[in-house]
């Protein structure tokens, strides 16, 4: 296993084990009574939630990684442009309109002490100082894997120039018509650095995602209402199936190995599952009122719409955005944007629910 795959794994791992410990507390606010509550019937839907969001996570997450044996969808293609497009727009709905209204929600709550969650914005704060953050893990990791390969390259022997440029290797060609010496620059290194680059972005990305999703988990598998369960169950279907489009669609950018690729569609698919049997579990000691289950999940909701929203305005949409490849062709842009604008929708539209 590499060693970012295992640092994610690492930071994932560590936010399901800590996640429930740290919510749990003493109720500070009364919670609403629902008289329609059944704890058996509570149970079904529960269960029936962690088989349907189970599946619709791993569809969606495979769902870019296989399709790029389809020739229309290959990353070259334009067609790939605009269904990253689509993605970028469930993430970027995802942190502004799930995550961070929830994060504020929370630390805004009348059941946490007034002082100092009451005396400073904390919510954004967090999302600000988490989305710079991320901005620096992405330029040093992105600058370490770039050294790291610059060294490799010089110890398997290629030539560098005077000035620490790109290697060069002689070339001797004769064509039909001509006869040319000459040396020829090689420009792999734009190529890896584009290929690390997207390996940071997909974990830095899984690991938001991961965050957020391990809280609704709890949150759904704590519940006793059926009234409560049963619309969601949906609804966070739809929201981790085109979340994991994003997902896949980074990872399939990354060109990660079978086995990593595995493990981070894997651990995507599992992690609200996972976090709704917790949420059972803890269900008689859990109180979504506690004053330490809200400050906890105030303030990692906070973080994973910062690292949400850097990673669909600068890592997805920009990079794409503004390229040459996208400013050149019209036809592209207009179905990019409008993809864009149906995808942030369609995630939207699902806050009516979840």
């Amino acid at each position: 296993m590499s060693s970012p795959i295992k640092n994610l794994f690492v930071w994932a791992a560590a936010a399901v084990i800590l996640l429930p410990a740290a919510v749990l507390g003493d109720c500070t606010c009364e919670a609403e009574e629902d008289g329609g509550e059944s704890k058996s019937l509570a149970l079904k839907y529960k269960v029936g939630a962690i088989a349907a969001i189970l599946v619709a996570s791993a569809v969606g997450v495979m769902l870019p990684v296989v399709g790029r044996r389809v020739p229309a969808l290959s990353p070259e293609r334009n067609f790939f442009f605009v269904i990253k497009a689509f993605a970028a727009g469930v993430i970027l709905s995802t942190g502004f309109i799930h995550v961070l209204p929830d994060a504020f929600e929370s630390l805004t709550s009348p059941c946490i002490p007034a002082s100092p969650w009451g005396d400073f914005p904390f919510t954004g704060f967090i999302a600000m100082v988490s989305a710079i953050g991320t901005l620096m893990v992405d330029t040093y990791a992105t600058s370490y894997y770039r050294r790291r390969s610059g060294v490799k390259a010089v110890e398997g022997g290629g030539a560098r120039d005077e000035e620490g440029g790109a290697a060069v290797v002689p070339v001797h060609t004769h064509a039909t018509h001509g006869h040319a010496h000459g040396s020829v620059s090689l420009q792999s290194d734009s190529g890896e650095t584009e290929l690390l680059r997207h390996r940071v972005i997909s974990q830095v990305l899984e690991l938001g995602i991961i965050v957020h999703s391990v809280i609704i988990g709890i949150a759904l598998g704590a519940s006793q209402s059926p009234k409560t369960i049963r619309p969601l169950i949906a609804a966070l279907s739809f929201h981790q199936f085109f979340e994991g489009i994003g997902l896949g669609g980074c990872i399939t950018q990354a060109r990660f190995k079978v086995r990593a690729v595995t493990i981070m569609a894997v651990f995507f698919s599992i992690t609200t599952p996972v976090g709704i049997a917790i949420g059972i579990g803890i269900t008689n000691i859990y109180s979504e009122t506690s004053s330490t289950a809200l400050i906890v999940q105030g303030v990692f909701n906070a973080a994973s719409a910062g690292i949400l929203i850097y990673m669909a305005l600068v890592d997805l949409l920009a990079a794409d955005f503004m390229s040459p490849k996208m400013q050149s062709n019209g036809k592209l842009q207009l179905g990019a944007n409008l993809s864009l604008l149906i995808g942030a929708g369609c995630m939207s539209l699902v806050a009516k629910w979840a």
